[in-house]
């Protein structure tokens, strides 16, 4: 006979079940900061409850009755305030379930108490899948599948423990057995005893081979935008970075500097010809007034009346022979779309509704985008500092002797301008054309100030921009392009600001641009007349090389080229976007194929392995033997049968060692008793105690085996007697 193997008490199951669900509760509410629902408080709040609570099972025995019976009411109550107070629905509703897990988690547990935080956190996790792309999220979920599974797997063995009824929680107040006894280390060394490595690894395979079977079906099976249908993005409001958005005032670009996080990705179809110093477009403000430049009415009737598709073809503008862009925007950013110029075309991955410009070059969406937005862009003028615009080159041409209002008034004071017109007499002069203007003007701004990202307007009455331009403070990209602006409009051109992204980074590991908030940039445009076109002047660019090599290509991305650490984890983002997010069914039968082709290719190594491995053993066999090849053959085949035989007698003794049991002469001397003898019931009883029982309860080891030795003895005489009787 051998020993049951050791198990979980009772206690301990619930002990583990506690465990269990406080974890599961943990990853729950820990998916609401991939959602931007403003519930950061009552997330923090919910963690560190369920935490304590998981940790000192007792104290929930301490909540008051009183405090149990208001609890649905009360957070009823908080979720009708809540959304009146809001309006939003969905984030009231995440709100709620986080009071919900909190209670629960806070709370002694009943079986269908375990079901329902499976199915609460089953919510957050579907709707922050819902609204994020994150590769961290895609190992979240496992975790939480692999979590629930163990907690409804424990919840049925302690069912099961208990006669197949569900356990019954305590009275109020009252702390359970198995919370009063809990002992953490203690059921870490009792998992530890009980568990058995190989069904530990069945288990994990069997759970990754499912994880890895419906990867492969997610890759095969035709795909539709989640959101969309569950109608869960049109309930998210994400605010967009101040920056980039219909007005700025001075100093929002510089708190978009501060941020060192992913604004956006690129991948580029061709390397070759990525510019050296890419301006990613996003929002062009010609209206100032009050220390802000914002939208004019002129230039919102430039966009076009808002569509729903998911192309855009412009009627003009582009280029042949442009490389492919693929742009992957990460939420919260703006609905603003980062372009470097005009293009032929624009692919999102499903329907939108925006507005575009193809005079300003600029695309709007409705709304922010709640989640990871990515878009493909053909065509597209790259490389070029200058923007053609032909409708405002006509009006300007037929603007009149009075001058068409085609530029917003500064809305200055008699002061102010005459500031403003002082200094830009100090520079400017007859039949200057809009180049040799704007030189003069960046060269006049970069000698007066130097830049930072920290600077001081001087104080006192008039326009902050101005007292800023009278002065010699350094400044930051907005204060330098919104005077070049005001120098520009009182040197009879007219001008705007620009505002995106400056450069960024080339990521040596995923191949691809990579642009961060730091990289945020205001620049500005001033009318060239003679060319019909928006010449782009940063007054704090660098002087360009005059190196033609470095213009774009390889040279270009050298001097971009990132290979930190950082950059190492972003390419894990940038495949993720790749191969799931913007999957097309070219892209998507491509890596089916491959798939297929890495395991026909796999098989066939398999197999040529094994075929070589079978024709060498057969000629082996079919050489000719002799005494010293069969020598040789047998004691390879003795060496094998002492490790095997050596193996199998010291797996027990490893497992016992490993358990924290030594093998006990006692009970192994008993257990050959045991099989040698038939003697009497008493006897026999005193062996089987020796052998299983407690050794407080053992009768004296010697005597018993002393009456075993004679019993054997007399066994003996009395066959022997038989036999020579039958004789």
């Amino acid at each position: 006979m051998e020993s049951r193997p050791p198990q979980l008490s009772l206690d301990e199951l619930h002990l583990v079940r506690w465990l269990l669900g406080g974890v599961l509760m943990l990853l729950s509410v820990a998916t609401v900061f991939y959602m931007d629902v403003d519930s950061g408080a009552v997330a923090a709040v919910a963690a560190a409850g369920i935490l304590v609570a998981m940790v000192r099972p007792t104290l929930p025995a301490r909540v008051p009755i009183w405090a149990h019976r208001l609890a649905f009411p009360a957070i009823l109550a908080f979720f009708a305030g809540d959304l009146w107070r809001t309006g939003q629905l969905l984030p009231a509703i995440v709100r709620l379930d986080l009071l919900l897990l909190l209670y629960r988690g806070i709370s002694h547990r009943a079986r269908r108490d375990d079901l329902q935080i499976v199915v609460l956190g089953l919510f957050l996790v579907v709707v922050a899948g819902v609204l994020t792309v994150s590769l961290l999220f895609a190992g979240q979920i496992l975790v939480f599948t692999a979590c629930a599974l163990a907690l409804l797997m424990v919840v049925t063995i302690a069912a099961s423990t208990e006669g197949g009824q569900a356990p019954k929680l305590a009275a109020r107040g009252v702390v359970p057995l198995w919370a009063a006894h809990a002992d953490w280390r203690r059921l870490a060394g009792r998992l530890w005893e009980i568990a058995d490595w190989r069904l530990l690894a069945s288990a994990v395979g069997l759970f990754l081979g499912v994880v890895a079977l419906s990867g492969l079906l997610f890759l095969a099976i035709p795909r539709f935008q989640l959101e969309n249908s569950l109608f869960l993005e049109r309930f998210v409001f994400k605010k967009a970075m101040t920056g980039f958005n219909d007005s700025i005032k001075f100093g929002d670009i510089t708190e978009i500097i501060q941020d060192d996080s992913i604004a956006f990705n690129v991948d580029l179809s061709d390397p070759a010809q990525a510019p050296a110093v890419p301006y990613w477009r996003m929002v062009v403000l010609d209206d100032y007034a009050n220390g802000g430049f914002k939208l004019s009415g002129r230039l919102r009737r430039a966009f076009e009346r808002e569509r729903t598709s998911a192309n855009i073809l412009p009627s003009w503008g582009g280029q042949r022979d442009a490389p492919t862009w693929t742009f992957y925007l990460e939420s919260g950013v703006s609905r603003y779309l980062p372009i470097l110029g005009r293009f032929r075309a624009m692919h999102f991955r499903d329907a939108q509704h925006f507005n575009y410009s193809p005079e300003l070059a600029s695309v709007s969406l409705r709304d922010e985008p709640a989640s990871m937005t990515a878009y493909r862009v053909e065509g597209m003028a790259s490389e070029a500092a200058e923007l053609a615009d032909p409708p405002f080159a006509r009006a300007w041409s037929t603007r009149g002797p009075v001058g068409l209002p085609l530029q917003v008034d500064l809305r200055l004071s008699a002061q102010d301008a005459s500031v403003v017109a002082r200094l830009a007499a100090e520079f400017a002069g007859p039949g200057l054309d809009a180049g040799a203007f704007a030189k003069r003007a960046v060269e006049a701004l970069r000698r007066a100030h130097a830049y930072t990202l920290s600077p001081h307007i001087p104080g006192g009455p008039g326009d902050p921009l101005v007292r800023w331009m009278a002065s010699r403070e350094p400044g930051h990209c907005e204060l330098f392009a919104g005077a070049f602006v005001l120098l520009a409009r009182e040197g009879g051109f007219p001008a705007r600001v620009v505002t995106g992204f400056k450069g960024g980074s080339w990521n040596a590991y995923s191949n691809n641009f990579t642009i961060r908030n730091s990289d945020a940039h205001a620049w500005a445009e001033i009318w060239d007349a003679r060319r019909g076109a928006w010449l782009r002047e940063d007054p704090l660019a660098a002087a360009a090389s005059s190196d033609p090599s470095r213009d774009k290509g390889d040279a270009a991305l050298a001097a971009l080229m990132d290979r930190s650490w950082s950059a190492r984890l972003n390419s894990v983002r940038v495949f993720w976007y790749r191969s799931i997010v913007n999957f097309d069914q070219q892209a998507q039968a491509e890596t089916f194929n491959a798939v297929r082709n890495a395991t026909d290719s796999s098989g066939k190594w398999l197999r040529g392995r094994l075929d070589g491995a079978a024709r060498r053993i057969k000629a082996w066999l079919k050489g000719p033997w002799g005494w010293a090849r069969a020598a040789r053959l047998a004691a390879g085949l003795a060496a094998a049968g002492a490790a095997a035989w050596a193996l199998a007698r010291g797996r027990w003794r490893l497992a016992s060692i490993a358990r924290g049991r030594r093998v006990d002469p006692v009970r192994r001397e008993a257990g050959r008793w045991l099989l040698r003898l038939e003697g009497p019931d008493v006897l026999l009883a005193d062996l089987q105690r020796l052998r299983y029982g407690p050794a407080p309860t053992w009768p004296r080891p010697a005597e018993v085996f002393r009456r075993a030795r004679r019993a054997a003895s007399s066994s003996r005489r009395r066959r022997r007697g038989a036999s020579q009787s039958t004789s």
